[in-house]
């Protein structure tokens, strides 16, 4: 499979998750039958910062940490994304991360 094909698939999971919601790079990844493609899986989201409709700032390392903040422009950007869609995050860490993790192959 392509890489150009493997982060279409990505994104179309990314479409889905829930407004007010986040999942993880390993949670998309493993939904595509590709449980050890994380990291292709965060190269989709860097790329994805042109297409409005790929929500890239609710894909968060598997601890809930904003590791993928340095992509965005703008300093905290994908925070304040977050925060105004009623996320709280404190030092780079999403707050009630475990209540609000979007499970894509359980969820979708």
């Amino acid at each position: 499979m392509s890489n150009e094909n493997f982060f279409e698939r990505v994104y179309a999971v990314a479409r889905q998750i829930p407004y007010g919601r986040v999942t993880s790079y390993g949670a998309i990844a493993k939904a595509l039958g590709a449980a050890r493609s994380a990291r292709m899986v965060g190269w989709a989201m860097n790329a994805s910062h042109s297409m409005d409709d790929v929500p890239a700032h609710r894909v968060v390392n598997r601890k809930g940490l904003l590791t993928g903040k340095f992509h965005f422009d703008g300093t905290n950007l994908m925070q304040q994304l977050l925060e105004s869609e009623g996320i709280v995050v404190v030092d780079n860490q999403i707050i009630d991360f475990d209540k609000i993790f979007w499970q894509p192959e359980v969820e979708s």
